[in-house]
């Protein structure tokens, strides 16, 4: 498998990083004393929980657009558009619990991949009809 080595590594990266969420809830749950299967209770636990949905809405998005981004444009740019995403979540989750007021740049830095991606393949696939 070489065609896509890029995206199949920011798509790892992408999972890894929903999981990391999931690690960061399970030990909220724990040190908050919020049982399984309450989604409420504490502050900083509803925080954590709140970012690990958070991820997982934005990758039902990202993916599709970052493999139509790698098939259209190329492997080299949806790569490094979907490490962006990682960044930005991991700048998103780090940020949220810490302060939810502090959230921006996490959200800009994924939402900024994700609108790339979107567009680029758009375009590059709205360019095949005109051929």
């Amino acid at each position: 498998m070489t065609a896509y080595r890029f995206t199949a590594l920011a798509t790892l990266a992408m999972v890894a990083t929903l999981f990391w969420t999931a690690v960061l809830v399970g030990r909220a749950r724990g040190r908050y004393g919020v049982k399984a299967p309450a989604v409420s209770g504490h502050e900083m636990f509803e925080r954590t929980y709140r970012c690990q949905m958070n991820t997982l809405e934005q990758m039902v998005a990202m993916l599709p657009a970052l493999w139509l981004m790698a098939i259209s444009v190329g492997d080299l740019w949806a790569g490094l558009a979907g490490l962006i995403w990682v960044a930005g979540r991991v700048l998103y989750v780090t940020s949220y619990v810490a302060n939810p007021e502090k959230r921006g740049p996490g959200f800009i830095l994924t939402l900024l991949p994700f609108a790339v991606a979107w567009i680029a393949s758009l375009v590059a696939i709205l360019a095949t009809f005109q051929r």
